[in-house]
């Protein structure tokens, strides 16, 4: 009886020391077959792994919109030091850098200091890009308080004040755009001046063509549509305006009924939050969605070095600076905003631009799982596909393909996306 118990319990152990056997081998052989690829292509699986948007963006090269400037940031001399060398180059390349394409300057309230940004400048424009300028305070002896905070310009000293705006102009090497004055429509404790739209209209109505560059203005504290349409109403200010601009401090961008370019000219998120704050990130790029696709042709953070903004105080990159990176690394000055989708998905964002030779879309990505998102280019036949993408883990990914039917790219969780269509 015990050695037949024992013959049982030697065949059990056995038969599952054979069956293990057979489960390990079993196992190598699966591993060897998706090795030598037998399972579904690496597209496949990656298009099983996201969601499929229903909607694909569409893309009409021949519906045309706004004419782009450009994208920029300030370097205030004075306040913050100029930019080094090679932070220069970072801020302005279009290939190792950010791309910005438009620097923007204060006018000092000291004359001896014209010529400080000029470096900068010359930098900015050897990269295509262009320099614009604001004036926080006109000199003091200028001003209706004989101070550099608060008042304003006085009437007796329009043209001296236009002679000292052409002056710096000429010192830094010629400006797309000077504004006469920085949010006139606030009080602060900094240098400033508070002027009404009557007050600013008044000046460029008289002055306007005597500053050595074309007029920027009101440029008012949260784009305030009431202090620009007063403006605007004065018809010969109006005529010697280029550009009308201003700030989104507590405003969402909008569509204004004007018939002259718009530009954003100033604006940052939060000062308390790292510029590689990825959510804080992503909050840019979607404001800089949002002020394309309500018309303007430009759009201009605030300091180009800082903590909070697009390159640390070491002049490395950051989040901030890798999206603003998409948009002006590849639409540079001259682009023309075209008709696309603008919210194929929920959470899904989208603009598009186009060249002589290139479509350019930048997709904003906000949902939490990635999505395959199909494309459909009107009025253009495409041939390759260029994507770049940033999310909260890395900087400019990017992946290449011919195109031989419908385009489309997979984008990735909580990124911002840039692809690139030519024929």
């Amino acid at each position: 009886m015990q050695i037949s118990r024992l013959i049982k319990i030697q065949g059990i152990i056995n038969a599952i020391m054979i069956f293990r056997l057979i489960a390990f081998i079993s196992l190598i052989l699966l591993f060897s077959d998706c090795k030598k690829g037998e399972t579904p292509s690496s597209s496949e699986n990656k298009l099983s792994a996201v969601d499929t948007s229903e909607t694909s963006i569409d893309v009409n090269v021949n519906q045309t919109q706004q004419v782009i400037y450009g994208f920029g940031g300030a370097d205030i001399v004075e306040w913050t030091g100029d930019l080094t060398p090679d932070q220069r180059i970072t801020a302005f390349s279009p290939v190792s850098g950010i791309g910005l394409s438009i620097v923007r300057l204060r006018v000092p309230v000291d004359s001896t200091r014209f010529a400080e940004a000029k470096a900068t400048v010359d930098v900015c424009k050897s990269f295509g890009g262009m320099a614009i300028a604001t004036t926080w305070s006109a000199p003091a002896w200028m001003k209706t308080n004989n101070n550099t905070v608060g008042g304003k310009l006085k009437t007796s000293s329009y043209h001296e004040f236009a002679a000292y705006l052409k002056s710096f102009n000429q010192a830094v090497g010629g400006l797309a755009a000077i504004s006469p004055v920085n949010e006139p429509n606030i009080q602060v404790n900094y240098e400033s001046m508070q002027m009404t739209a009557t007050d600013v209209s008044d000046f460029v109505a008289e002055e306007g063509d005597s500053c050595g560059a074309p007029i920027m203005a009101p440029e008012p504290f949260n784009m305030d549509e009431t202090f620009i349409n007063t403006y605007l109403s004065n018809p010969v200010a109006k005529g010697k305006t280029r550009f009308v601009c201003g700030h989104i401090y507590g405003a969402t961008p909008y569509v204004l009924s004007v018939d002259k370019p718009v530009w954003m000219t100033e604006h940052f998120t939060n000062s308390n939050i790292s510029g590689n704050d990825w959510q804080n990130a992503m909050s840019v790029a979607k404001e800089i969605n949002d002020c394309m696709n309500a018309g303007w042709g430009a759009y201009v953070w605030w300091y180009i070095r800082r903590s909070y903004g697009p390159m640390d105080e070491n002049g490395q990159i950051q989040k901030i600076g890798y999206v603003i990176a998409h948009y002006a690394r590849y639409i540079r000055p001259g682009f023309v905003k075209i008709d696309c989708t603008k919210n194929p998905e929920p959470y899904v964002y989208a603009t598009a631009y186009k060249d002589s030779s290139k479509i350019v879309i930048v997709v904003i990505n906000q949902k939490q799982n990635a999505i395959y998102q199909p494309l459909q280019v009107i009025g253009l036949p495409v041939g390759r596909l260029v994507h770049y993408y940033t999310n909260a883990s890395s900087d400019f990914v990017t992946d290449s393909t011919s195109v031989t039917g419908k385009p489309g790219v997979v984008l990735p969780s909580l990124s911002v996306n840039t692809i690139i269509l030519t024929r």
